[in-house]
């Protein structure tokens, strides 16, 4: 017989479900995505480093685990809430099942939870705190649920030691400041013929230029942007450098704290593949990847940001163009893409910029 195990709410409700992957007793911050498919990509996004995250999209593992797909080399999440997992994979390309993945990465499963009801009761209540433990005892876990906080996220996901990727041919050289990078990032920037320097979330302005970047791209991560004193500091520094930025997600976040505005926690995030936004300057709409809790207050950006993109849902801020120096931003992932073409045009957009000031110095 299957023991069951209890998910409880900070909101004091509790699910009974059934546990697969790892089994174990933990806290973490409960939230949930819209993803029809792409699973793996959201077990590996480092961006939901000390979360439990909620499947939206009853049946998850059908296609196996393909670790060509993966966004880093393991999860960061904490637990994995479905409704079923698929035991019997089938792909071509498939290289294991759910379960045993979840075990190998010690990361907790949990099953058989209607996860609609669920959902709907983050979405009213906003993101919360949850405990997933082997006894229902509610009034001894609420305290510490109320208590519990996500520290110290970006230098826990970021990497330890900088390396490079080559590009064939090399048109630009560009440094990823890796605040928990997803690999497609990397990946459209050696497509677009950029060879990148990926380097931790710990470094300084200073270590950064000197290694003559072409361009500086300020990658997704997870936790609260405002946590980032020092970042924010570096980035500034860079800023005045005049050497071109492109953020997305958490950098995009980090950009505009680093120009004086203010980013705020949404009531239960953006998260999933099927995000709409707007352009602001020709009205078109994009169906775009996201995967944040926090987001750029527009009405505290200074004189000389523009904001590019709009939520189509809640009016956010989903891009900034800064017009002091050559910076723009996303909130959203390009490099995720809805469909075929969307948003990808982003990272054009950023060799335009460094082709611009590249042809700038050489005048």
């Amino acid at each position: 017989m299957v023991q069951p195990v209890y998910l409880i709410l900070e909101n004091g409700i509790v699910f009974e479900g059934k546990s697969f992957g790892s089994a174990n007793e933990l806290v973490g911050e409960l939230v949930f995505t819209t993803a029809m498919c792409g699973y793996l990509e959201t077990l590996t996004d480092p961006s939901y480093y000390g979360q439990f995250v909620i499947q939206t999209f009853p049946l998850i593992g059908n296609y196996g685990i393909i670790p060509e797909d993966f966004e880093s080399s393991k999860p960061s999440l904490k637990a994995y809430i479905v409704k079923e997992w698929c035991r019997d994979p089938s792909n071509f390309r498939c290289e294991g099942n759910l379960d045993t993945f979840l075990k190998q990465n010690n990361i907790v499963g949990l099953y058989d939870i209607d996860t609609r009801a669920l959902t709907k009761i983050v979405r009213e209540y906003g993101v919360m705190n949850a405990s997933i433990s082997f006894q229902p005892n509610v009034s001894d876990i609420i305290p510490k649920l109320k208590a519990y906080k996500i520290n110290d996220a970006v230098n826990q996901v970021s990497c330890k030691e900088p390396y490079s990727e080559q590009a064939e041919p090399e048109n630009f050289r560009v440094v990823l400041w890796d605040f928990g990078a997803k690999a497609n990032i990397r990946r459209q920037l050696i497509k677009h013929g950029c060879s990148v320097i990926t380097v931790p979330a710990s470094s300084s302005a200073e270590d950064i230029l000197s290694m003559k970047p072409d361009g500086i791209m300020l990658s997704n991560g997870p936790g609260d942007p405002a946590d980032n004193i020092d970042i924010i500091g570096q980035i500034q520094i860079i800023q005045q450098s005049q050497t071109p930025l492109f953020g997305i997600c958490l950098g995009h976040q980090l950009l505009a704290l680093a120009n004086g505005a203010q980013t705020k926690k949404l009531k239960y995030g953006h998260r999933g593949s099927n995000q709409p936004v707007i352009q602001s300057n020709t009205g078109k709409v994009y169906i775009s990847s996201q995967n944040h809790g926090y987001y750029v207050v527009k009405e505290t950006l200074p004189n000389y940001a523009e904001v590019s993109y709009l939520n189509v849902n809640d009016d956010t801020c989903e891009g900034v163009v800064y017009h002091n120096s050559p910076a723009f931003s996303v909130q959203y992932h390009p490099e995720a893409a809805g469909g075929p073409l969307d948003t990808e045009f982003l990272f054009d957009e950023f060799i335009s910029m460094m082709k611009g000031a590249k042809n700038h110095a050489a005048q």
